[in-house]
């Protein structure tokens, strides 16, 4: 298991950019020793005599032979990402030359760090907090502008500035409750039950807002999993490759082409759509291999967030397939060979039905606007603080049921000390957002164990 709890007295050392031969390699120290065993390789400078944040040209030597030309990048603690001295080495992109840098600090004693063990000491000695460590990956992983956006947002510490406004004025008033108990003999009140609960109500709706924005954020994140759904000859390849401009599936006459299921990525306003191409459904056939294309189509659809239901207006049967009644709430009716048969074309966003010409590529930004719309709403404002991480929304359902409970126990009365109990418990999961308490080491390893190395 990833052990999160390695001695932090350690000097670290990983390659801190992408695997394989490029221009330039970061390779990153972080450690007490960090300086010391570098000036043992870099002769031209005392490092321990230069200010921090400063860039140094020389020569990298190890056992009286030049390993390379390189650029120091000089961090002294605490003014450095992980709150220790660092040192960037920038070198010439060889997997050759990587490898003896890593040799030679491994010979003075560094030790290779492991995922996530940079931003694990950021987060360990204050830099940062637990979410925003958790945006640190997030950011990395990103793949939108809105997933960029947003995953910079709650690394500057927007969430955890929300998050704490909040945690703030629940501790005034446990703090109350608790100096209640105290002179319980005297039968006093410090705290005032009417501003209490309107605070509890306050922090309720903030909650709750935070929990709510999760299914954005989620799509922000993870994207859009779209299943193109239709009978044989529907056009379902064609809208594929019109959706993304460029012939990615293989379009043909002769019904049942499709086999199984194409899989690509589209971006619509800062949001990936992952659009699948699915074999063509269609009732009673005899090929064997057809029918398995037809049963992962109906997976698909199932799986799937957002349907495109494609339907032929030249063919005389273009009746929604029953099985797929069931998914009305999340079907997008999309009628094709428009450009060949005349069709009423009012309110077509409304009734989550467009018309399309997939041949001529007629229709696709309508079609697009409606699947954006389908998935996210109007639009996208990221500086709004979004939830994407559902470890914080597990979290936050929690804290609107402790919140739920303190309200019920005010309504009943309940004495300061079950009261007392309850706040704890909401001050527990608040922290447990941001590691203010102590997080449990599953949930630590679990966390920095899905970064890269270097990071």
């Amino acid at each position: 298991m990833y052990d999160i709890f390695l001695q932090q007295e350690d000097t670290i050392i990983a390659i801190a950019t992408a695997q394989g031969v490029g221009a330039i390699s970061v390779i990153r120290v972080s450690g007490s020793r960090a300086i010391e065993i570098t000036n043992r390789f870099f002769t031209s400078k005392d490092l321990n005599k230069e200010t921090t944040h400063t860039l140094h040209f020389g020569l990298l030597k190890y056992k009286g032979e030049v390993i390379d030309e390189v650029v120091i990048s000089l961090f002294k603690n605490p003014y450095s990402y992980t709150g220790e001295d660092v040192v960037e080495i920038s070198c010439h992109g060889s997997q050759f030359i990587q490898q003896q840098i890593l040799e030679a600090y491994f010979s003075e004693g560094a030790r290779m760090a492991l995922p996530g063990e940079f931003t694990q000491r950021a987060f360990f000695n204050g830099k940062m907090d637990l979410a925003q460590a958790e945006a640190v990956a997030d950011l990395i992983a990103s793949n939108s502008k809105a997933a960029q956006q947003t995953a910079l947002k709650q690394l500057r510490g927007g969430f955890s500035s929300d998050l704490k406004l909040l945690r703030d004025e629940l501790i005034t008033f446990a703090a109350l409750i608790e100096l209640e108990l105290d002179f319980s003999e005297e039968d006093v009140e410090f705290a005032d039950r009417e501003k209490f609960q309107l605070l509890i109500q306050e922090i309720k709706a903030a909650a709750n807002k935070l929990l709510q924005s999760f299914k954005l954020g989620n799509v922000i994140k993870n994207g859009v999993s779209v299943a193109i759904i239709g009978k044989p000859n529907a056009g379902k390849s064609t809208l594929l490759n019109a959706l993304l401009n460029e012939e990615r599936a293989i379009v043909s006459d002769i019904a049942g082409t499709t086999r199984d299921s194409i899989e690509e990525t589209l971006n619509i306003n800062g949001i990936l759509f992952r659009l699948i191409d699915t074999a063509g459904i269609r009732e009673h056939s005899t090929d064997s291999i057809e029918n398995l294309g037809i049963e992962r189509s109906k997976q698909n659809a199932e799986k799937a967030s957002i349907i495109l239901h494609i339907i032929d207006l030249t063919d005389e049967d273009d009746t929604i397939l029953n099985w797929l009644k069931i998914y009305t709430e999340k079907t997008i009716t999309v009628y094709n060979k428009a450009d060949i048969r005349s069709v009423q074309k009012d309110n077509d966003i409304v009734r989550n039905q467009t018309f399309i010409s997939a041949k001529n590529k007629e229709g696709m930004e309508d079609l697009k606007s409606l699947m954006f719309q389908k998935a996210v709403g109007e639009t996208i404002n990221t500086e709004n603080t979004i939830v994407t991480n559902a470890r914080h929304a597990a979290a936050l359902e929690k804290i609107s049921n402790s919140l739920n409970d303190i309200e019920q126990g005010m309504d009943n009365n309940i004495t300061g000390d079950f009261l007392a109990i309850d706040i704890r418990h909401c001050l527990h999961y608040l922290g447990e957002i941001t590691g203010q308490i102590e997080v449990d080491r599953d949930i630590l390893g679990t966390i920095f164990g899905k970064f890269c190395i270097g990071k």
